[in-house]
């Protein structure tokens, strides 16, 4: 058994190598999560909440930036496509793309939107309030036709797709069907993430990603058991039409069921100790069980975004699904929006020996 678990580890690795340098595009709702970094000691005399002395600012990437990031992080050669507004924050959201990496040619600004910026004021690594900036009406037709020009043009150079939808009024029902039509016919995988308000628009997806909330709201019933999460999961792969459905479950770790293969495959969450200074260190001793959990902030995206590349580069969808699994391991150990390198996920790997 031990020698079958360190030839799965030699694998995963020999995997994440063949990841550098696919090419991935990511369409969707670009975000700039923006975080105001305080100190609180005292409530506020004029109602029951901590007085926040500000310390710093820092922003990243969020939404779908949030999945390009982690591609970028693992070395994927990534081009984003989106829109915001003509403003401040639609500029720094730009500099964030830019700053790690990736092309933001296909990022429309339209003067008459909103950038959508969630601001997080954390205090001792406590997160005390977010306030959200956003608007969610559809994309105007000229800003979309514009967008998707740039989309089509670069798709035939794509490794894969990845489609992250966040409810923000760019990806409609009609855009998604002409995606995934364009992408079918040059053989470019699409992998989704599917929001609520739309069941059916992402047929023909390589890979739908959801957690269970999400599910249970797609089937209408509650997620108790694995056979109700296997149920689910064969419900879904018939809504969409699409050759898988990865369900994420939080501490339950994640489900992958496939149109081609009966049954589930249940992946543990990973059990070995994650915090700040053993982040890409060498594996813990097996004494160690737990996780502490700093913030699940993107560990979805973080699935989605190694999902994706992991296939891009030759996995099946089971194998990639047991690489995202390690990856949002490593990410809730890690407070704020986050990424994870192709290092530490490798030494991720190793813990799991």
């Amino acid at each position: 058994m031990a020698s079958k678990n360190r030839d799965s580890v030699l694998r995963l690795r020999r995997l994440i190598a063949r990841m550098r340098g696919k090419r991935i595009g990511v369409l969707g709702d670009v975000m700039l999560d923006r975080y105001l970094w305080g100190t609180a000691s005292r409530l506020s005399p004029e109602a029951a909440v901590p007085v926040v002395e500000f310390v710093q600012q820092s922003e990243c990437l969020g939404g779908a930036g949030n999945v390009a990031a982690n591609l970028a992080a693992l070395g994927a050669r990534v081009e984003a496509f989106g829109v915001v507004g003509s403003d401040e924050a639609g500029r720094a959201l730009q500099k964030c793309l830019r700053g790690v990496g990736i092309a933001d040619g296909g990022v429309a600004a339209d003067g008459r939107r909103l950038t959508t910026v969630k601001t997080r004021i954390i205090a001792r690594h406590q997160q005390v309030v977010r306030v959200d900036h956003e608007r969610r009406e559809p994309l105007r037709t000229e800003t979309e036709e514009r967008l998707l020009r740039a989309l089509f043009a670069a798709l035939k150079h794509f490794n894969a797709l990845v489609l992250s939808d966040y409810d923000k009024g760019l990806i409609t029902d009609a855009l998604a069907d002409r995606v995934l039509s364009a992408a079918h016919r040059l053989k470019v995988p699409v992998f989704v993430k599917p929001k609520t308000s739309r069941l059916y628009a992402y047929r023909g997806a390589r890979a739908i990603v959801c957690n269970a909330k999400e599910a249970e709201f797609f089937v209408t019933r509650t997620l108790g058991d694995e056979k109700s999460v296997a149920e689910a999961g064969r419900a879904l792969l018939a809504h969409f039409r699409c050759s898988a459905v990865v369900i994420t479950r939080g501490e339950k770790g994640m489900n992958v069921v496939e149109e081609s293969t009966a049954g589930q495959l249940h992946i543990p969450a990973t059990s070995s100790e994650v915090t700040y200074a053993r982040v890409g260190q060498a594996g813990l001793g097996r004494e160690f069980t737990g996780r502490q959990v700093f913030d699940v902030t993107g560990a979805g995206d973080t699935v989605l975004s190694v999902l994706s590349l992991a296939v891009a580069a030759g996995a099946e969808v089971r194998e990639a699904a047991v690489l995202a699994n390690a990856a949002a391991g490593v990410v809730v150990g890690k407070l704020g929006t986050a990424s994870v390198s192709a290092r530490e996920l490798s030494a991720a790997l190793g813990e799991a020996e």
